[in-house]
């Protein structure tokens, strides 16, 4: 295991302060909220998607109380409320705290873990020990305050799907040890399993060094040559604090993630749900809320927009009827539902950069179940697509660019007017 540091030794995420970076980070919170054209935005991070039932219930007394009323899912796990006012955050931040989801006013933001949402219930190794000690010693580190709202830990059981999500510090179960990945590299090491969320942290602390000279927000943003070092430098320390870390071996991330399909999974050992366009009603909350509550307490919120229900089924036919309870609220509960795999940002009228409504695009555009995800983007920034493989349909001053992308590749861009019937052909097209 790694030896505590005494208390005359900071750690080195404790040591020299916050990194030094040009300009602030814009990221939202539920501290610093965010001004949007339908309001005011709140960010509030969940780490490992967890949530209790009780923790559930206090996110939609927020939505309903300050916003909305809806619940956006977020490409991270997360939980965004809009239409808040913006004079509310003091009220919101005391509702938060006293549920649980604010633990540290200082590291609110820098809260980013991913883990696998069917850990511990397929077979798989359970990831509940991590994430809690990764969220500990973030939350107890001054500088991992640092760490902007968009650099992202990942805690993959081994299947590899959210190490497929480009984290910036990965860490993947593998037989009694682990394996630590720092950014996208190809090349990863062992170590003990015990000492994995003490090693992410190490790696989150090199980073910082690293970052501030070059004013980077995340690994892959340094160059090259400073990347590289930031992974040997883990490496080192590691081996120096306690003789921890074997060899770099060849590991390449994976391209593709595969998000858990709707439906049963196990024997059941749990349900799984997506979400459409990741928004959620206060009456399809409540239900996921009572469905939790009547099988186990917990709902995960995955990194694709949806929500896996872990619990005690003890027939196939609960989860069959949970999962008809579900469906029938308007959430997707089967793999061949025609909104599997359609995404979109929050698009007109909710940001003023959008340049269309590109929700109702994508709604009107719906048809077969296409073998490709797509996403619809109302301007170039493309907030919240995936990764890997998919179809990118961006909204433009002329009609929308389809493209069909595949990592770092992008193939030829289609030019299509906003034409409804036009556009649904080309995107079913490109999907299939």
């Amino acid at each position: 295991m790694l030896a505590a540091m005494p208390d005359s030794a900071p750690s080195p995420l404790s040591a020299g302060g916050p990194a030094l970076r040009g300009g602030g980070d814009a990221c939202p919170g539920t501290l610093r909220l965010h001004r949007a054209d339908d309001g005011a935005l709140a960010r509030v991070r969940v780490p490992g998607g967890v949530l209790s039932a009780d923790r559930a219930d206090a996110l939609l007394a927020a939505a309903e109380r300050f916003g909305d009323g809806e619940l956006h899912l977020t490409s991270r796990g997360n939980v965004q409320l809009r239409g808040l006012d913006a004079a509310c955050g003091g009220a919101l931040a005391e509702l938060l705290t006293a549920a649980g989801l604010l633990p540290s006013a200082a590291h609110e933001r820098a809260r980013n873990i991913v883990a696998s949402p069917l850990a511990g219930l397929d077979g798989s190794p359970a990831l509940s020990g991590w994430l809690s000690e990764l969220d500990g010693l973030v939350c107890g580190s001054a500088a991992a305050a640092s760490l902007s709202g968009r650099f992202l830990f990942a805690l993959d059981d081994g299947r590899g799907d959210v190490d497929a999500l480009g984290a910036d510090v990965t860490l993947i179960a593998a037989g009694d040890g682990c394996l630590l990945r720092i950014g996208a590299e190809d090349e990863v090491f062992r170590i003990p399993a015990g000492d994995g969320p003490r090693a992410a942290l190490l790696a989150a602390g090199t980073f910082l060094r690293a970052a501030r000279d070059s004013g980077a927000w995340r690994v892959k943003d340094l160059p090259d040559e400073v990347r590289a070092a930031v992974g040997a430098d883990v490496r080192a320390e590691l081996v120096r604090t306690a003789g921890a870390a074997g060899p770099a071996v060849r590991r390449p991330r994976p391209r593709t993630a595969a998000p858990p399909a709707p439906g049963p999974h196990g024997s059941p050992d749990a349900i799984s749900v997506d979400v459409p366009l990741g928004r959620l009603t206060p009456a399809q909350w409540r239900l996921l809320t009572k469905t939790a509550r009547r099988h186990g307490d917990e709902l995960r919120l995955t990194p694709w927009r949806g929500i896996v229900v872990p619990g005690a089924f003890r027939r196939p036919k609960d989860a069959a009827d949970a999962l008809g309870a579900l469906a029938a609220a308007g959430l997707i509960t089967a793999p061949d539902s025609p909104w599997a795999g359609v995404g979109a940002c929050i698009g007109h009228p909710g940001c003023a950069k959008s340049l269309s409504d590109v929700r109702a695009e994508a709604g009107a555009a719906v048809g077969p179940v296409g073998r490709l995800p797509v996403y619809w983007s109302g301007c170039e920034r493309r907030c919240g697509h995936p990764h890997g493989e998919w179809i990118d349909v961006v909204a433009t001053p002329d009609g929308h660019r389809v493209a069909h992308v595949r990592g770092e590749h992008r193939d030829p861009r289609a030019a299509v007017r906003n034409d409804p019937a036009e556009l649904a052909a080309a995107v079913a097209a490109a999907r299939a």
